[in-house]
């Protein structure tokens, strides 16, 4: 692994970061590969629920562009936040740790939820996407 890897890693997750900070959703797509391994560590049960149509795996860039759409509708606007503490680079891998805090639309409940995203970056382009978050506080926040 070079150094020049490990750059141009960063560079695009800090760029992706910053896209998904400003909500443009077809501008953070752009920085996915067309096609891609998105993974959601949730209960397999629990994927697409109405409430949190969202959470789901994903497989190209259009899903991301959605995935990023329905997350914003279900959300309260200017009501988010999310602290990233460290983002650790190895060649093409890097893992972002933080927390989002969130209000639900649905029900106006707040919620944080610690996090760490696994993304691969390949050709300039995220080709991995795995989140590990705690889906307990987002699910009580959507709960009837």
């Amino acid at each position: 692994m070079t150094a020049t890897t490990h750059r141009t890693t960063r560079r695009l997750v800090e760029e992706l970061l910053r896209r998904i900070g400003e909500g443009d959703a077809d501008r953070i797509a752009e920085l996915y590969a067309e096609h891609g391994d998105w993974r959601l560590n949730w209960p397999e049960e629990e994927h697409g629920r109405a409430a949190t149509p969202w959470i789901r795996h994903r497989a190209t860039r259009a899903d991301a562009a959605a995935h990023y759409r329905d997350l914003a509708a279900h959300h309260v606007p200017g009501r988010a936040d999310t602290v990233v503490e460290r983002i650790l680079v190895d060649g093409d891998d890097a893992v972002v740790t933080g927390e989002i805090r969130q209000t639900a639309a649905a029900t106006g409940r707040t919620y944080r939820a610690r996090f760490a995203l696994h993304l691969t970056v390949r050709d300039g382009l995220v080709v991995r996407h795995h989140v590990y978050e705690d889906s307990l506080a987002v699910a009580r926040a959507f709960a009837p």
